[in-house]
């Protein structure tokens, strides 16, 4: 006879794991886009507009 506690609990451990794995990815990856998003910010904060003169007329 098949034992459905057993295979239930594997399931639903391996399943716990990849939902925690996945979320995981996720913070990671939300904090690389707020990396780049500051430096971004950093960037646009400390650069002069260009201005082509050419086009001014």
């Amino acid at each position: 006879m098949a034992d459905y506690q057993k295979m239930y609990s594997q399931l639903f451990n391996k399943i716990t794991d990849v939902i925690i794995e996945l979320q995981q990815i996720q913070e990671q990856t939300e904090e690389l886009y707020i990396q780049s998003e500051e430096s971004e910010t950093r960037r646009t904060q400390c650069t002069k507009p260009v201005v082509d003169e050419n086009s001014m007329d």
